[in-house]
């Protein structure tokens, strides 16, 4: 064992003499020179390339750096022995990401690449206006030489964009609406925001499942079009109006259509809106995957169906004399009779923020307009390309009675007594409940669930015996049936441009022969 040890200090002490010797002999540019050409003839002939993606750019942080520790905390698995977790400001979980100097295989279209997490101290700093970390970090690709076009092509543009979807699903929603008088923030935005916490979603919005289906199908065809939006040539933009009488869920509506994709939502208050040019720079603040909110069109600001103000308009006034109206209301251009708010929004203002050039300064945005009274707006606001799916909010019918009973007391089909179920399914269509009023009758007995049943159903004759006494059922003198409603307005919306049109030339004749009494 002595001899052992004795033999390999002497080995140990030859090296260390041919190590003095090369230092020595070779200088060392020599040995770096050598060691470049090494590592040189060694690239030549590996069949990898690698590629570096530090932190910090000079003096910038680099945004790729973060994509990817983004997009590689969605591949790594919990159940490795080493995890870093993070969670970043108004994030509402926690990001997985890989440890110092760790690394990890991804695949994408069938190309294998392995991630390093490269990890240094940082030697020491000389003076800058900007203080580096003292670490060093950066991420190492390792690709095939091969694999090198399509990784730099698709590859790094994919880690961008699931990095965007990752952080926009793991942020906070939030809720803007714009500023009191068109005044500016702290920061110069005219939005003022708050977090946005509303629990609605389709699974517990009260309405047909057939109908809800139809509206997630399309609003996830929207989401999934770009190439489809630039193939055709139309903006990347969407408008809904969701219409019906109050209590039928429009503002629910809305916030499970923003949690079902994740947008934001700019909720737009037309009253503090002065005029055209300040709902432009309005427009232009908003970021894209975001909804555009304006409530109660038809009670914000006086932007109603033309052929209602053509009979106040005095045969002086031509057609657009009528669309470029004072947006109060009043007829004349200054602060307006009705409001006082010095309100000069006109309707083709309106028109061009929904559908004109502006409307397409940004990209994946949707507009919901909701009103209690869809025949008070002018038919110009209703056609496609503004309002492309218009959606009404009807009263409570059996499918939404049973999705509020599951929501509110936990109740399914099977735990309701099938005569009970009988009786709510035959009255629940003459009674003309809102989802609201239901919702309500259930809250206020949530205690005692037989209670709540028992209530809900006396609630449904009651008012059902009622509007039949009136006639006030749907289909008869008063309310129609959903499908009547849209084939109402429809029409409605057709003869009250046909209206317009006819009152158009009237006055044009009426101008011409003014013009020709004169010259006479």
């Amino acid at each position: 064992m002595k001899e052992y040890w004795t033999s390999l200090a002497s080995l140990l002490g030859v090296l260390a003499f041919c190590q003095s010797l090369m230092q020595s002999i070779f200088p060392p540019e020599l040995r770096f020179a050598f060691l470049k050409f090494f590592n040189r003839i060694f690239h030549v002939f590996s069949s990898y390339c690698y590629f570096d993606i530090t932190e910090i750019d000079g003096v910038n942080t680099n945004e790729l750096y973060n994509a990817v520790q983004l997009y590689l905390s969605s591949s790594v698995s919990i159940a490795g022995n080493r995890l870093s977790l993070t969670r970043a400001v108004n994030s509402s979980s926690i990001t997985f990401g890989l440890s110092n100097n760790d690394s990890i295989v991804d695949t994408f279209n069938g190309v294998t690449v392995l991630w390093e997490h490269v990890v240094t101290q940082r030697q020491t700093q000389t003076f800058a206006w900007r203080p580096l970390p003292e670490e060093k970090r950066g991420f190492t690709l390792r690709i095939k030489k091969k694999d090198k076009t399509l990784i730099l092509n698709s590859y790094l543009d994919y880690i961008m964009e699931r990095a965007n979807e990752i952080r926009r699903k793991n942020q906070d929603r939030l809720l803007y609406t714009n500023s009191r008088g068109g005044s500016l923030d702290s920061r110069g935005h005219p939005w003022e925001s708050v977090p946005f916490k509303h629990p609605s979603t389709f699974e517990t919005l009260a309405m047909d499942p057939r109908k809800k289906q139809q509206i997630m199908d399309d609003l996830k065809d929207f989401a999934e079009g770009q190439v489809f939006y630039q193939k055709t040539g139309r903006a990347w933009k969407r408008g809904y109006l969701l219409y019906g009488p109050p209590g039928t869920g429009k503002s629910s509506m809305i916030a499970a259509m923003a949690n079902y994709l994740g947008y934001d939502i700019y909720d737009l208050e037309l009253t503090e809106v002065h005029s055209n040019s300040e709902l432009r720079k309005l427009l232009m603040k908003t970021s894209s995957k975001s909804i555009i909110v304006i409530e109660d069109i038809d009670c914000s600001i006086n932007l109603t169906n033309r052929k209602k103000n053509s009979s106040n308009v005095s045969s002086q006034r031509s057609y657009y004399d009528a669309e470029t109206r004072n947006g109060s209301g009043s007829g004349s251009g200054g602060s307006g009779e009705e409001g006082g708010n010095g309100n000069t929004i006109t309707l083709s203002g309106l028109l061009n923020f929904t559908d004109g050039l502006w409307s397409c300064c940004g990209s994946e945005r949707i507009f919901v307009f909701t009103t209690n009274h869809i025949e008070k707006l002018d038919p110009a606001l209703l056609r496609s390309g503004r309002m492309d799916m218009h959606i009404y909010m009807s009263f409570c019918n059996f499918p939404s009675l049973k999705i509020l009973l599951k929501n509110y007391l936990g109740y399914g089909v099977e735990d309701i007594n099938g005569h009970v179920l009988k009786e709510m399914e035959m009255v629940v269509e003459k009674a003309e409940m809102t989802p609201a009023d239901v919702s309500e009758a259930l809250i206020k007995n949530r205690r005692d669930k037989e209670k709540a049943i028992r209530e809900l159903l006396e609630d449904l004759k009651s008012r059902g015996e009622r509007n039949v006494k009136d006639g006030k059922l749907r289909g008869g003198s008063g309310n129609l049936t959903e499908l009547e409603v849209v084939e109402e307005q429809e029409k409605r919306a057709i003869d009250s441009q046909n209206e317009d049109e006819d009152h158009d030339e009237e006055e044009i004749e009426l101008e011409d022969n003014i013009c020709k009494t004169r010259e006479d």
